[in-house]
């Protein structure tokens, strides 16, 4: 079984080695059957500390790095 995949944008990088990176998808109501916006947020490990606020990347999941950070950045878009 492979690594989950997502790509977001990086929201924030004011942690040293941690890049918070902002999801979003869309899902439909159940009753109204109208598209919206659902955004999640993670926290990813970017060990060079390389990816700035506005960038593009795709993260996959890997093993806990901490409490709430179980996802590394792959590259960048």
């Amino acid at each position: 079984m492979s690594a989950r995949k997502l790509q977001g944008t990086v929201v924030s990088d004011k942690m040293d080695k941690t890049r918070v990176v902002a999801v979003t998808r869309l899902a439909k109501h159940p009753t109204y059957q109208k598209m919206y916006k659902v955004t999640a947020r993670f926290k990813a490990h970017d060990e060079q500390n390389e990816y700035k606020q506005g960038d593009v990347v795709v993260i996959e999941e890997t093993r806990p790095m901490s409490k709430d950070k179980y996802f590394r950045i792959v590259g960048k878009i």
